[in-house]
């Protein structure tokens, strides 16, 4: 999408929302040269939930229930977006956004490609832009104790872009602000996109 389909988009979005439209109630991020959700500014929260999907959600398909019922949930619980936990207390990913904690020691960390989630471009983005940047980073399962232990945190996708996570359920996530490597990330994001001049190299130490 172009930056004005992009801002075409989160305006039709933000008009259901007001109207009580609930099946996808969180909001679009205002990029561009609108000004940004507070959200972006504040960060959100986040709940956690049981996994309830099917055992192979990295195909992209219609069997969206399980997701609609768990953003419901998020939603009713004032919360932007609902973290989907595996039997083995694994954060999978959230209902229509990836995961992702930054360490104590600012490693970055999302689940890895497989069949609990769903790959996200923005995610292999973010990703690519890590690497450039020398930010440490690793794929791998992270448990909800390892979640409620992190500095910093936050969500990605396509609508949301990238969206800090200040607290998991009712506890805040490091000072309970977003972090500066989260930040980080998206001013290199919004550049990728043609939304925002190109950041300064930021030090990942």
């Amino acid at each position: 999408l172009t930056p004005a389909q992009r801002r075409a988009k989160a305006d039709a979005m933000d008009a259901m929302h007001e109207k009580g439209v609930k099946a996808f109630p969180a909001k679009t991020a205002k990029w561009g040269n609108r000004p940004f959700a507070p959200r972006l500014e504040k960060g959100v929260k986040v709940i956690t939930i049981p996994e309830q999907r099917w055992r192979r959600v990295d195909i992209k398909s219609l069997n969206l229930l399980a997701p609609v019922l768990g953003k419901q949930k998020a939603v009713e619980n004032g919360a932007f977006e609902a973290w989907q936990v595996d039997e083995q207390d694994h954060v999978t990913e959230g209902t229509s956004s990836n995961a992702w904690i930054v360490t104590p020691d600012k490693t970055l960390v999302t689940h890895p490609p497989s069949a609990a989630i769903l790959n996200g471009v923005t995610r292999l983005r973010l990703l690519e832009i890590a690497r450039a940047e020398g930010y440490a980073f690793e794929e791998r399962p992270f448990t909800v104790k390892e979640a409620l232990q992190a500095a910093e945190a936050f969500v990605s996708s396509t609508t949301s872009y990238m969206v800090p996570v200040v607290k998991i359920d009712d506890t805040p996530v490091g000072d309970g602000r977003p972090g500066p490597l989260s930040k980080a990330l998206r001013e290199h994001y919004s550049a990728f996109a043609s939304l925002k001049p190109q950041p300064q190299q930021v030090s990942s130490v």
